[in-house]
């Protein structure tokens, strides 16, 4: 064999290695939270050992999980409908009972707004317990029946509600299966961390970049970043 052909082999070989090692880190990327969350839902008799409870705030830490059930996907999760290069912004907690009937409470005081087209969502401004001064947002989503046309958000906080105060553990709805132009999920609640833009307003939820790692907030494990068992617990 010549020193060309060689060259060429030694090429193939490493593209081969590349594309095997990517393939094998996709797929165990991929299959973790889908595969509890399959679990949760083929087998409701395994639901208590995978739910975590959100009856108080976890030690040290300043938030209030909003809400019962099972922490299925995770903040930088990049399971489906999520992938590698589109990665979930925060977490996904799915309740063990029927829709429209799983409470969402606020995570931590703040100042409500409900955008007059939002039918199943609502955002909380906060002054950030962890880094006062600075302005951050919690965020909740899927509040609504599939159809979108039923919403659960309660009905306190209307579409046009702008900066009503929240205590910590206000009830803000109920946990739904809307899910817009996206695919169908399970009965669950979306929360997230947003951080605020430069005039103060909060910046695009859908962004990885624009949200924060929630696992200080709520001392949880909430990265999956750090693979963490299941179910969650406090750290």
């Amino acid at each position: 064999m010549n020193k060309h052909k060689r060259v060429l082999l030694i090429i193939l070989m490493l593209i081969l290695l590349s594309v095997s090692i990517g393939y094998f880190t996709y797929r165990q990327l991929q299959s973790n939270s889908n595969d509890y969350i399959a679990q949760w839902f083929r087998d409701p008799q395994a639901r208590p050992q995978l739910t975590t409870d959100r009856a108080a705030p976890c030690p040290d830490a300043p938030f209030l999980l909003p809400s019962s059930g099972f922490i299925g996907l995770l903040w930088r999760d990049p399971a489906r409908p999520y992938n590698l290069l589109r990665r979930h912004t925060g977490i996904d907690i799915f309740g063990d009972g029927a829709t429209g009937e799983v409470p969402v409470v606020a995570a931590y005081e703040g100042y409500l707004t409900r955008m007059d087209d939002w039918r199943s969502t609502v955002i909380i401004r906060h002054d950030d317990p962890l880094q006062p001064g600075r302005t951050i947002w919690t965020y909740y989503t899927h509040m609504a029946d599939r159809s979108g046309e039923r919403s659960f958000v309660a009905e306190a906080f209307p579409p046009g509600t702008h900066e009503v105060f929240v205590e910590q553990g206000t009830l803000l709805g109920y946990q739904g299966t809307f899910s817009g132009s996206g695919p169908p999920v399970g009965l669950h609640v979306h929360m997230s961390i947003v951080t605020s833009d430069e005039d103060g307003t909060f910046k695009n939820e859908a962004v990885l970049d624009n949200t924060l790692d929630p696992s200080p907030y709520f001392g949880l494990s909430l990265n999956i970043d750090d693979d963490p068992a299941r179910p969650i617990r406090c750290s």
